[in-house]
């Protein structure tokens, strides 16, 4: 696994193509007669680790967010966010599907349209990280467009199965739904905020060592996910602004005082340009500590998710020429909806913002098994549906990477 990705970075491209194609290849060895890797597919601990992955990746990338920056693009993120909901849903809903699929009912249309407006921020994130571009302005703005994407995401989801499953929806329940979404994102952060000092200046009196200052990041992590679970969103979000909150700040008095002090005993007979030149060097690396210390962790799980989700695309659907090409006209759909929302982004590379919103991922998939349980998504749409997802996670990769590698550093 490990050539493959790094035979994927020397041609240029992000090391999570490879991990995808990785799992594309062994989730389809299948079709040659070799069932070898097939039980990992299902496997509960396999499945659990990938989960985990993805949820480690989003704190990664949270860590290395600024709040701020999210902030000074914080307008131009939502607008990204509505127009990136509002355009595929419309396209798959009003156009797409009824062209197509001349014969289906309109809950269907309607899955199609809010299938579509998902967006999986795990690989994009993953894009950035690879490149050292999370920092850039089109980065803040994905990452803030696509959390909210998920809340509006969820809202759609809601109001579609309640329309499918009980013929309406009350202004009352899309309420109650829009409510618990936004009061766990600004509850989080807000008081995430304010609390984060507090607990941290509390477990560092119990002890001031690296294992400390880790297990403090990982459980904040998880916490901030599983609340985000319980809210109704994706854990993933949670993740995320946990990662916002946890500034450098947070850790100031986690420190090792025996690598401190052997450091300050071998500088004693340098000139005062050396030590000021260390001082400043273990003022930068207490401020990466932390994201150095989840490093590793998100370098065993993260690739596992990736591999995980390759592994779930079925390469015999591409087979069938009549789902084909509708999955080809839902794809169309797909990355014509997203690249669209790049052009609220403001004075940066609308491109590199449209391109990013694109990938759908595990949560385009999501909507389509609910549908297909609800009995309006066939299995010929669905299938359709897995090839778009297939599409847009693989295409969408590559392309990014050709457009940031063209951005001025």
């Amino acid at each position: 696994m490990a050539k493959i990705s790094s035979l994927v970075e020397k041609v240029g491209q992000p090391s999570v193509l490879g991990e995808l194609v990785i799992g594309v290849i062994m989730g389809n060895l299948g079709l040659l007669g070799w069932h070898f890797f097939e039980p990992i597919k299902t496997d509960s601990i396999i499945t659990f680790l990938a989960e985990l992955g993805v949820v480690i990746l989003l704190f990664q990338i949270g860590l290395e967010s600024n709040i701020h920056k999210m902030k000074q693009v914080g307008w131009r993120a939502f607008m990204v966010a509505i127009i990136g909901v509002v355009a595929p849903f419309v396209l798959g809903t009003y156009i797409v599907g009824p062209w197509l699929l001349p014969d289906l009912s309109f809950n269907a249309y309607l899955f199609i349209g809010a299938t579509l407006t998902a967006t999986s921020v795990g690989i994009t994130a993953r894009v950035f990280q690879d490149l050292k571009k999370v920092h850039i302005p089109e980065a803040q703005i994905v990452l803030g467009a696509a959390v909210i994407d998920d809340v509006l995401g969820l809202i759609i989801l809601a109001v579609v199965s309640a329309i499918v499953t009980v013929g309406g929806v009350t202004l009352g329940m899309v309420s109650i739904i829009t409510a618990k979404a936004i009061g766990f994102l600004v509850g989080a952060i807000v008081i995430g905020q304010l609390l984060a000092p507090k607990i941290g200046h509390f477990m560092s009196k119990v002890h001031t060592s690296v294992s400390m200052k880790f297990t403090f990041a990982v459980v904040v992590c998880l916490v901030f996910s599983f609340l985000a679970k319980r809210a109704g969103l994706a854990p993933i979000v949670g993740a995320f602004a946990a990662g916002l909150v946890l500034d450098p700040v947070h850790f100031k008095y986690f420190k090792d005082p025996e690598v401190i002090e052997d450091i300050k005993k071998t500088a004693e007979d340098f000139s005062v340009e050396t030590k000021n030149k260390i001082a400043e060097a273990l003022k930068t690396h207490s401020h990466k500590h932390i994201e150095d210390l989840i490093a590793p962790l998100g370098m065993f799980l993260v690739p596992i998710f990736f591999v995980h989700t390759g592994m779930g695309v079925k390469l015999e659907t591409m087979f069938n020429l009549p789902i084909l090409l509708l999955a080809l006209g839902i794809t169309v759909a797909a990355f014509i909806g997203k690249i669209i929302s790049g052009l609220a982004a403001g004075k940066v590379n609308k491109w590199v913002v449209g391109f990013g919103m694109i990938p759908r991922g595990e949560v385009g998939l999501i909507f389509a098994v609910i549908g297909k349980s609800l009995n309006v998504v066939s299995d010929e749409l669905f299938s359709a549906i897995v090839i778009m997802v297939i599409l847009t996670t693989l295409l969408t990769p590559p392309i990014l990477t050709v457009l940031l590698k063209k951005m001025k550093s």
